[in-house]
């Protein structure tokens, strides 16, 4: 299947909610626990909040299909620090999360930034790594959920753009 990769256009904001609700509860439990998963997902508010960012600044690319329906993105915040990377379940293992990040890289140092990088899951952590990332720190932290803080963590991970 082709894919092309565009930038966000605000009609693509409930397929981008949809997206990052599929990726975490479908392919989230090959790396996280039932809670765990419960947890990463109930901390996205949905459609509303990628308009919020892209009027703050925020600049997100889209891997769209042949019918221009979004499959996967990349959230991209005016510092470098990648805040979202999500494919649909259905379009993985298909080097969108590469060219996502290729894109995103070549935007930033179009933008002067010097690096560029996020906290990526397990799951992701390998995808960031063949984009020429460095995994510098493992992070342990809670997410409030229901009645109690749920353990969770992820991978501080890096890149230079000089």
């Amino acid at each position: 299947m082709a894919y092309v990769i565009r930038p966000y256009r605000d009609d693509d904001a409930e397929v981008l909610a949809e997206i990052l609700a599929s990726a975490i509860t479908d392919i989230g439990p090959h790396a996280y626990s039932p809670a765990q998963v419960a947890a990463w997902a109930a901390r996205h508010p949905g459609a509303r909040r990628y308009r919020e960012r892209v009027a703050a600044g925020d600049v997100i690319f889209v891997a769209a299909d042949v019918d221009d329906r979004p499959v996967a993105y990349i959230l991209l915040e005016q510092d470098g620090h990648i805040d979202h990377l999500y494919n649909h379940p259905e379009h993985t293992r298909r080097g969108l999360a590469t060219q996502l990040l290729a894109t995103a890289a070549t935007y930033a140092r179009k933008h002067g930034m010097e690096r560029l990088y996020a906290e990526a899951s397990d799951l992701a952590r390998p995808a960031f790594e063949r984009a020429g990332f460095a995994a510098t720190h493992k992070r342990e932290f809670t997410i409030p959920h229901g009645e109690r803080d749920v353990p969770i963590h992820n991978w501080g991970v890096e890149k230079p753009l000089s």
